[in-house]
């Protein structure tokens, strides 16, 4: 079942079972609040269970790109096409929080975005990558970084 995110009250719907479930959903909120101001696109996820072929793609992307496997389990994804870009949402378990921007145009910027929940740790799995601290009202601080995609997906 798909769930439209609201940034004005933040809501654990479909993160219960994370330990940082209050912080993972307010990153949501703040990428829910982000592209409806920038895009004007109401920002829905659904279960990762629901959104195979998503979870899926992201993880093929992480595993050709960089040889990186998540071990936290996903519980929600999302993926929608806004001014160009395909864009692509994993909400884990562990609070990380992974987003695939992929150009549709073969010259445009393809990336993927990690950003951590306030209070987890960082992943075993991302200790290589360094981290910039961003403060939001709706997710406390935010711990973020990304990589270049360079290969097509």
């Amino acid at each position: 079942m798909s769930y439209e995110v609201d940034f004005t009250e933040v809501s654990t719907t479909g993160l219960e079972s994370s330990p940082v479930a209050p912080a993972l959903a307010g990153l949501r909120a703040n990428e829910a609040r982000y592209f409806k101001n920038k895009y004007d696109h109401v920002f829905t996820t659904g279960s990762a269970a629901e959104a195979e072929a998503v979870v899926a793609w992201v993880q093929g992307v992480l595993a050709d790109e960089r040889g990186i496997v998540i071990a936290s389990p996903p519980l929600e994804a999302t993926a929608f096409e806004v001014d160009g870009l395909r864009m692509a949402y994993v909400f884990y378990e562990s609070g990380l929080a992974i987003n695939v921007m992929y150009a549709i145009a073969d010259d445009g910027k393809r990336a993927v975005g990690f950003k951590l929940s306030d209070g987890m740790e960082v992943p075993e799995e991302l200790a290589s990558f360094k981290f910039a601290r961003q403060r939001s009202k709706l997710a406390g601080t935010i711990r973020g970084s990304y990589f270049v995609i360079k290969h097509p997906h």
